[in-house]
């Protein structure tokens, strides 16, 4: 990796601007007396994939929900697509989860109860869309992912890459302006690892989608266009994320 320049602010006159899709604006978050984020700052372009990067402890994941509307910072600013998401009410953020985001985890946090369809296709059944559509959807992405004939399977009878597919379809299907990956590889063996990298990645710059990618992996940080670095609640450098794999 290597150190880069920061973009220049919304509004310079200097070089070309970027178009940010999401911005967190000098963000303090504390739980209870320990404070997990003390002033960060972020920004992720539109199409952009960034890994944020850092020990064990240093506040990224905190800022990623920050970020995604799931924690609101104590102080600070988070913005998404020229609106500040920290001052929408908590049923406005969730419509805008449901509409705009999409989200992977470590183990996925797949409905256990569920079918791989069903998993799929609920975003769009909870953003009120028509079953049947839903459902042809889903199967399109079971398709695309290599999963067809598995539809019906629930959770457990999945190994954990064809799971993290299905969370992966999951998080797509709506085509949200933002995916947001926590850990997605952290469950996995390494080549399982590089293999749902490699279609996590793929399918998101064929939507254009933008990323934010926690990782405490070089090798998983290797697939973004750029990385961050978060220690003690702040974002301590930016960095080119072309590391060798």
């Amino acid at each position: 990796m290597k150190a880069v320049a920061t973009p220049p602010a919304a509004g310079s006159a200097t070089g070309t601007v970027p178009t940010y899709v999401l911005e967190a604006r000098d963000v303090h978050r504390s739980f209870g007396s320990t404070p997990a984020l003390r002033g960060a700052n972020l920004r992720l372009a539109a199409g952009e994939i960034l890994a944020v990067m850092g020990p064990s402890g240093s506040g990224k994941s905190t800022l990623l929900h920050c970020l995604a509307g799931i924690y609101s910072p104590d102080e600070g600013e988070i913005w998404f697509s020229g609106q500040r998401l920290d001052k929408l009410s908590d049923s406005a953020r969730s419509k805008l989860r449901r509409s705009e985001f999409g989200f992977v985890f470590q183990f996925g946090q797949l409905v256990p109860e569920l079918t791989a369809a069903d998993n799929i296709a609920l975003p769009l059944l909870l953003g009120g869309g028509h079953r049947r559509t839903a459902y042809q959807q889903a199967q399109a992405w079971l398709d695309r992912l290599g999963l067809a004939g598995l539809g019906g399977r629930r959770t457990g009878e999945l190994s954990g890459g064809q799971a993290q597919r299905v969370a992966i379809a999951r998080a797509l299907v709506a085509h949200p302006r933002v995916l947001f990956a926590d850990e997605p590889t952290g469950s996995l063996d390494s080549l399982t690892g590089e293999q749902v990298m490699e279609i996590m990645v793929g399918l998101a710059r064929e939507e254009g989608t933008s990323v934010v990618l926690v990782t405490h992996d070089a090798r998983t940080a290797a697939y973004a266009d750029r990385a961050i670095i978060v220690r003690d609640g702040r974002v301590s450098a930016d960095l080119d994320a072309e590391v060798s794999r």
